[in-house]
């Protein structure tokens, strides 16, 4: 299974209009998206739903062109793997969209309950579509030999005895994010925690507080259930979150609850003299910056919300609208005052392999070097954080992603510079059982239905 997927060869010009035609089957829509993430580096979360609502597709048919195309975009290295055995060819030597194609078709054959039939002959007839008749033959052979046997017996004949490479095979991970989970977790979790990234997982909104109640939206959404964790949580049952009320006013939005957890517990964190000035160094696209910003306003106090890119920050400020938030765009290792904030959130940019069910591509884009490129930056950004920061005032790290080197390490070597000590993140902990990670917390998909979010609060000394 390749890790890094330079997916730019092959690309295939099509035809926008052939995308906006009312009602085309949900299969062509998710090879269309498919074809996009594949081809032209494109995001699935944002390639998908402009082509259902152009192609009309609605409820059934938009639900299942969404498990087609995220299916099969999450279980790309697996259904390679398991495509090349049928075969006995280098798949990547195919031209792309027959092997986007093909990912589709086995997807169906081996994850769902769609008669193999029904499967095969579908994608032949997508092949014969929207790729060429002259490959039709090709793609039916191999998808029979697929056919032929289930998951868990493709998986056998391909293992190797490498226990975490076969592991990785089987919840379709890299290798080496299969290894990093391992170095935090441990291997009994390490299975569970690699199936829960493959779960679709549900639509969590905040309430912001003192605009509207946790019960209130729950009532808006039509039997949205109340979070298990955060007090503002509610879990959509479905549907458009755009199209609820409350969301659409800026009375909630959308945020997963770890990430709700991690921007309350700052907030939360016992706090000496004053509390008024409140920093959001990394703020972009606004989810934690709307909940800390509301909460601030009950308080009476502000917030300063930092961004770098001119785009995120427009974000941020429509998710600060109404809020005591002033909006900068800039370098957070550059903005402000030393011994100016009470309070400092560092949403660090991060791997963001803490939120890979939420993206379904990203775990074939990441590679290990990328971490290394972010840790200096999440380095600066801490440090900056610690500098803004008034004697007694709490700083938290925050990021979605579990690996060490992007947390406790970034963490240990801005300690070492002197001047800040580690806070348990004791009410955070106090709600969520399992969330300890020595001295930080860390929330788990399978443990507690988040993100994987890490939290290490700083206070600083001096």
């Amino acid at each position: 299974m390749s890790d890094n997927r330079n997916r730019s060869r092959g690309k295939r010009p099509r035809d926008e209009g052939e995308r906006a035609r009312p009602h085309v089957n949900p299969r062509r829509v998710a090879f269309d998206a498919i074809s996009a993430v594949t081809a032209d580096n494109a995001y699935a979360n944002l390639v998908l739903p402009r082509m259902l609502a152009e192609t009309d597709n609605t409820g059934r048919d938009a639900a299942l062109a969404t498990e087609l195309a995220y299916g099969t975009l999450r279980s790309l290295g697996t259904l390679e793997a398991i495509l090349a055995a049928a075969s006995g060819r280098d798949v990547r030597e195919l031209q792309q969209d027959l092997l986007d194609a093909l990912c589709l078709g086995a997807y169906q054959l081996l994850y769902m309950r769609i008669p193999p039939h029904a499967a095969v002959a579908t994608t032949v007839s997508l092949v014969k579509a929207a790729v060429s008749p002259r490959v039709s033959g090709l793609a039916n052979a191999v998808l029979r030999k697929v056919a032929a046997k289930d998951l868990d017996q493709w998986c056998d004949e391909l293992a190797t005895g490498d226990r975490l490479a076969d592991l990785a095979l089987r919840h379709a991970h890299p290798k080496w994010i299969a290894a990093e989970f391992e170095a935090v977790i441990g291997p009994d979790e390490l299975a569970d925690a690699l199936a829960a990234d493959n779960a679709a997982p549900p639509v969590h909104l905040c309430a912001k507080p003192g605009r509207i109640t946790k019960g209130d939206l729950s009532r808006e959404t039509r039997g949205g259930e109340h979070g298990r964790w955060s007090p503002y949580a509610v879990y959509l049952p479905g549907g458009d979150p755009g199209k609820v009320r409350a969301v659409a006013v800026g009375q909630a939005h959308v945020q997963d609850e770890g990430s709700q957890l991690v921007a309350v517990q700052l907030a939360e964190t016992p706090l000496e003299g004053p509390d008024a000035a409140w920093v959001d160094l990394c703020a972009g696209p606004g989810g934690k910056t709307g909940l800390l910003g509301a909460i601030a306003a009950e308080r009476g106090a502000r917030l300063d919300a930092v961004e770098i890119q001119p785009h995120r920050a427009e974000l941020v400020a429509k998710a600060a609208k109404g809020l005591p938030v002033k909006v900068h765009t800039g370098d957070g290792r550059e903005f402000g005052e030393a011994n100016s904030a009470d309070r400092v959130l560092v949403d660090a940019p991060c791997s963001g392999l803490g939120a890979l069910r939420r993206r379904p591509e990203a775990r074939w884009r990441k590679q290990r070097g990328d971490i290394d490129d972010l840790v200096p930056l999440q380095r600066e950004l801490l440090a900056s954080g610690l500098r803004l920061a008034r004697p007694g005032g709490i700083v938290a790290y925050v990021t979605c992603s579990p690996v060490t080197a992007e947390t406790e390490e970034v963490v240990a070597e801005v300690l070492k510079a002197g001047g800040a000590e580690l806070v348990r993140a004791d009410w955070l902990t106090a709600r969520v059982p399992d969330a300890e990670r020595g001295e930080f917390a860390q929330l788990w998909p399978h443990r507690h239905g988040t993100d994987a979010m890490f939290l290490a609060l700083l206070r600083k000394t001096a």
